[in-house]
Order: structure tokens, then C-alpha cells, then sequence
């Protein structure tokens, strides 16, 4: 998958409202509880890629919660500063809008840290990041940073 670039100043304001599901920065006491869920709903190289978002001051990871359950978490400044990802939603709540709550976000939060252009690295659902964002591929940025990673 190529990474895609995200014109930072064009992010549309945030258009989700539930009243059961909160959209929130997490915080560092709930390390371990988010860890375990990324790593039990998604793979162990996206939890480590979460543990360094919490390293990051204020934490770069931002989660979905409802009634104390967690539904979704996108990190910033992981692998790379400027780099958005890993992101992920429980499957239950796909397609209700809580993927693109968290990735605007995030983005939002990217860009009041100075950054003028975002870089989704290694884009998944391209459609997605182009509808929502305006998001354009790479040239040449196949496998990307993550070329020569170790896989256990």
C-alpha cells in the first residue's frame, strides 16, 4: 500500500454527534488497557506503534469510547512525526461514523501542532482517505517506511 498526503488546512471541522459515543484524547493511565485492546482486535505491530503515541507529549493517541467500552483509537506521530496511523474501529461499529470522527481528529490535532500536510502511511482503505480528506497517493511511496521491517 502507498501512503497518501492530507492537506492539513483543508480538514473539514468534525461532523459526528453522539450523545452515547465520546470521541476523546486518551490518557495515560489507560496505556495498558488500550495496548491490549489494539493488540487483541488488530495485530502486535500496531499496539507497539500505540505505545509510542503514548509516549508523546500531550498523547498522540485519541480513542471512541461508549459506557466505559472502547470502540476505536487513532494514533499521530508513531512511526513517524507526521505520519498518521495506526487507526482502527470494532467491527460492531463500522460504518457509523466513528472511524472518521477519530481520523478528523487526529488530523485536527496534527495540524495545531504545526503541521501543514499530513502523510497516512501505508493507506488502507485508499477511497476512504480520498472521499473524506481529500487525500492524493504518493508516487514512489510503495512499500514506504516500512520497507526491510522485521515480521515475526
Amino acid at each position: 500500500m502507498s501512503d497518501m498526503l492530507v492537506p492539513l488546512y483543508t480538514v473539514p471541522e468534525e461532523t459526528f454527534a453522539s450523545e452515547q459515543i465520546v470521541i476523546r484524547r486518551a490518557l495515560a493511565p489507560e496505556k495498558r488497557l488500550v495496548l491490549d485492546w489494539v493488540q487483541k482486535h488488530f495485530n502486535a505491530g500496531w499496539a507497539d506503534e500505540c505505545d509510542v503515541a503514548f509516549s508523546r507529549e500531550p498523547v498522540a493517541c485519541y480513542i471512541a469510547t461508549r459506557d466505559q467500552e472502547l470502540l476505536g483509537f487513532a494514533c499521530y506521530d508513531a512511526t513517524l512525526k507526521n505520519f498518521f496511523g495506526p487507526t482502527g474501529v470494532k467491527e460492531e461499529v463500522r460504518g457509523q461514523g466513528v472511524g472518521k470522527a477519530l481520523l478528523f481528529r487526529a488530523m485536527h490535532a496534527m495540524r495545531e501542532n504545526g503541521y501543514g500536510y499530513g502523510i497516512i502511511g501505508g493507506a488502507g482503505p485508499v477511497e476512504f482517505y480520498e472521499k473524506a480528506l481529500g487525500a492524493i497517493e504518493i508516487p514512489n511511496s510503495k512499500p514506504g517506511i516500512y520497507r526491510g521491517m522485521l515480521r515475526g
